[in-house]
């Protein structure tokens, strides 16, 4: 088997993530406490005991779904994982990329939580509150979606945010433009078109100021080389150089996250079983839309750990 990895994105959280491979592992425990001693603050607590709305918060929610992640990567490789021998190559979903570079080396773990804060407040500062939204839209393809997207943003930014599979996409932009699309894409005749309930518009060209951010931010963490190959956000092709990858980094605050075309390189590319490292199954369940000869497996506890290891065979 051809083994990739990928890594969960924002929405994935949930109060108690973690806590079960922090209690059974010391290796997963001791990443926890480095991403607290890197931020400052308690950010295990409030992963383990809530409240929610403050593990939501986007600053929170994003270095802690990396330290999930790599929690789980750590007690992987104290069990003989070595990436480079036995993953092909690895991906994230949105912040989930970041998680990716961490584990192929890239990144230290502090770095990677300190960037995650500081893209976190940057993104959620980048456009008044009110001003931007998103929506997700259900049962279009790509070609009508981009044309919905320019009809509802005659007077104001749309663009086209996730391309998850399956039918699956998320548009950002200014409120307005935003509400055209859900009308629009009915017409369309969408399955589902709903505003989402968040605060900023991701991954849409009025994150520009939270780019500028991450760029400077970027430039000052010393980078080291990928063990693997990432297939990254905003081209869905691979990269193996770390200084085009933080260029591509840069990109992906404003750029689409090509979910879809991510799992469809790895697939033509001789992959077939796709890992998904952290919390939650959301990655694991678009594989299986966007592929179905690919098998999903999601990592999320020590019964989870146990059966990638099997599959890994380690």
């Amino acid at each position: 088997m051809t083994h990739a990895f990928t890594f969960p994105g924002q929405g994935s959280q949930a109060v108690g993530m973690g806590r079960d491979l922090a209690e059974a592992f010391p290796e997963a425990r001791a990443v926890f406490d480095e991403v607290d001693s890197a931020l400052g603050q308690k950010l295990s607590a409030i992963m383990w005991e809530g409240p929610e709305e403050e593990l939501t918060l986007t600053a929170n929610a994003q270095p802690a779904l990396m330290s999930v992640s790599m929690a789980a990567m750590r007690v992987l490789e104290s069990r003989g994982l070595d990436l480079k021998e036995h993953v092909a190559c690895v991906a994230g979903h949105s912040l989930g990329e970041y998680s990716a570079l961490c584990a192929a080396g890239m990144l230290t773990l502090a770095d990677t939580a300190r960037l995650l804060r500081i893209r976190g407040n940057a993104m959620q500062d980048a456009v008044p509150v009110g001003e931007g939204a998103m929506a997700a839209i259900i049962g279009l393809t790509v070609d009508v979606v981009e044309d919905v997207c320019r009809e509802a943003g005659e007077n104001g930014v749309c663009e086209i945010a996730n391309d998850n599979g399956g039918g699956q996409f998320v548009v950002s932009g200014h409120a307005g433009a935003i509400d055209r699309a859900t009308a629009v894409a009915e017409g369309k005749g969408a399955r589902r078109a709903i505003k989402l309930p968040v605060s900023a518009p991701f991954h849409s060209t009025l994150m520009e100021p939270a780019a500028t951010i991450m760029r400077t931010a970027i430039a000052e963490v010393e980078i080291g080389p990928l063990s693997v190959p990432v297939v990254a956000n905003v081209t869905a092709e691979p990269v193996d150089q770390s200084v085009e990858e933080s260029n591509r980094l840069v990109e992906q605050v404003t750029g689409r996250v090509r979910w879809r075309e991510t799992i469809e390189w790895m697939a033509a590319n001789g992959v077939d079983t796709v890992h998904e490292i952290g919390t939650g199954k959301v990655l694991t369940g678009l594989v299986r839309r966007i592929d179905r000869s690919l098998a999903g497996m999601a990592l999320n506890t020590p019964a989870d750990l146990e059966k990638t290891l099997e599959a890994l065979g380690l």
